[in-house]
């Protein structure tokens, strides 16, 4: 596979996808992107790049169906292009913007397509608009799909790693003990992610809460994570 590391390139490849589009219309630009982007070796902040140049072309009524097209394909690389695209249309269309993310990544059904897309939408509206997305990622933890669950975990890394308030991640971190009795593997890694990095950095929130991390409810693999970001806060401090 041939890898494409030149942001010059990328621009390249853009804009003969704009004249395409101009000329041709959608399909052609997105043939251009999935045999000029997709198909190549490209770096994610790359690909997020490609995404931010396209959104200021795109339509702001063509670009769903733009993103619905290119993460058809099922290239890793589409989820990075739809991800951020949707991030940039978080300001005006948030939920929006999560509901079409939760379809990417229940559709995607691979642990890399709920990260990819998590962090990057959900885990970026977190970060951003907190008050408003926090309601929305609790309604999400009462879904059935192991992917939807496993993303608020990935979302609360994402969020807390960017420096998301104390007081968000406090409940943030109690939304994820909430989950901590799961026993899908892939749950559990989403979700003991984020307790992870909470711990790491607010071990403040977990000694407010540990008796009910205690509790014979919480599970074991829950607890092992707490330490192990605990651990980390520890090492990170005697640097």
């Amino acid at each position: 596979m041939e890898k494409m590391t030149s942001k010059v390139r990328v621009r390249e490849i853009l804009e003969q996808a704009k004249q395409s589009w101009e000329q041709q219309g959608q399909d052609a630009l997105l043939v251009v992107i999935y045999e000029g982007l997709l198909k190549k070796k490209v770096s994610f902040p790359l690909l997020e790049f490609a995404a931010k140049e396209m959104a200021l072309w795109i339509p702001e009524d063509e670009q769903l169906y733009v993103m619905d097209i290119l993460v058809a394909t099922k290239e890793m690389g589409s989820y990075v292009l739809a991800g951020m695209m949707l991030q940039l249309r978080l300001p005006l269309y948030l939920e929006e913007s999560i509901q079409r993310a939760c379809a990417y990544i229940v559709g995607g059904d691979q642990w890399y397509v709920c990260d990819i897309v998590g962090e990057r939408v959900l885990g970026h509206a977190l970060l951003t608009y907190p008050e408003k997305t926090i309601p929305l990622l609790k309604h999400l933890a009462q879904y059935s799909d192991k992917w939807i669950v496993r993303t608020i975990g990935v979302a609360t890394h994402y969020a807390v790693k960017k420096d998301l308030s104390p007081k968000f991640a406090e409940t943030m971190f109690r939304l994820l003990l909430s989950l901590s009795d799961a026993t899908d593997f892939h749950i559990k890694k989403g979700i003991g992610w984020g307790a992870k990095t909470i711990a790491k950095f607010h071990p403040t929130i977990i000694e407010r809460y540990r008796k009910q991390i205690e509790l014979p409810e919480t599970k074991q693999w829950f607890r092992t994570k707490i330490t192990i970001g605990l651990n980390r806060n520890k090492v990170a401090k005697s640097l």
